[in-house]
């Protein structure tokens, strides 16, 4: 399964007698909580999942989106309704970056069959497709979540990563230099990582076809001869960097890009850790 959908595949799949599960991420740092745009109005037969209980551990040691249990995400998925072979369809409120960490979190528990909506809920409503207030109640899913599908690096991982590939960092500019950081401890960005901002893979709220994302890349310094992985501020948006890798064709859904989990969250806490800052890596 490609893991961009468009609004208009969504919806005739939507009509179809095998609708796939749709999940509804919404999400934003700071909040308000997403559930409330969910009730507002989703996609008919959406279910929502939340980013920071749901599709994460507590925060702690691990960073602020640790990767969430096994048997707990089992259990949210199944009551979302996801099935074995059944294909799912993530959005968020529009450019992807975080429902790309359902679609990871997905992969990584071994189904394939996953996509996130391009433009999301903006491109959506935007079409005047269907709205709905209505909460559904899907019949149980039967997925068994078998983690380690997808590739993660662990803290020393990452630091060693750039010596012999290239580590992309999936933050704003200003994070990345270290002008301002409005979340974690520390201000700057992993040694030798390259700045590949969520935003560039999109325009217009739409993401950008696979050429430009391969030619975006290619200009940030991703070299098909360097194996590349990707982190942000807590593991969540870098997912969205895996799978622009993936629609551009620089990395292939067998031989995925790793995903450190714990991102700038865990690599600022720990004070041994260095931290570059300015534009260079």
């Amino acid at each position: 399964m490609h893991p961009l959908i468009s609004t208009d595949a969504l919806a005739s799949a939507l009509d179809g007698a095998h609708a796939p599960v749709v999940l509804d991420v919404r999400w934003r740092l700071g909040g308000p909580p997403g559930r409330q745009d969910y009730e507002v109005g989703h996609v008919p037969g959406a279910v929502y999942v939340d980013l920071d209980t749901e599709l994460s551990s507590a925060p702690g040691a691990g960073g602020r989106h640790p990767l969430p249990d096994p048997a707990a995400l089992q259990t949210v998925l199944r009551a979302a309704g996801v099935r074995e072979g059944h294909p799912v369809v993530a959005y968020d409120a529009a450019d992807g970056s975080v429902a790309a960490r359902a679609w990871w979190l997905l992969r990584w528990a071994g189904h394939r069959e996953v996509a996130v909506l391009d433009g999301g809920f903006a491109a959506w409503t935007a079409e005047d497709r269907p709205v709905t207030t209505e909460v559904p109640t899907p019949a149980p899913g039967d997925i068994t979540v078998r983690p380690g599908s997808m590739p993660t690096l662990t803290a020393d991982e990452a630091a060693a990563f750039p010596a012999a590939g290239t580590l992309l960092d999936a933050r704003a500019p200003e994070r990345y230099r270290g002008e301002t950081e409005p979340v974690d401890p520390r201000a700057g960005h992993i040694p030798g990582a390259l700045n590949a901002p969520t935003a560039g893979h999109t325009a217009d709220g739409r993401w950008l076809p696979p050429a430009a994302l391969a030619e975006r890349f290619t200009a940030i310094g991703v070299s098909p001869t360097r194996p590349v992985a990707a982190y942000c501020g807590s593991g969540v948006t870098a997912s969205s960097v895996v799978l622009a890798l993936e629609a551009a064709g620089v990395t292939t859904p067998d031989a995925p890009a790793p995903l450190y989990p714990g991102s700038w969250s865990e690599w600022s806490s720990d004070p041994t850790r260095p931290a570059t800052t300015g534009p260079t890596p």
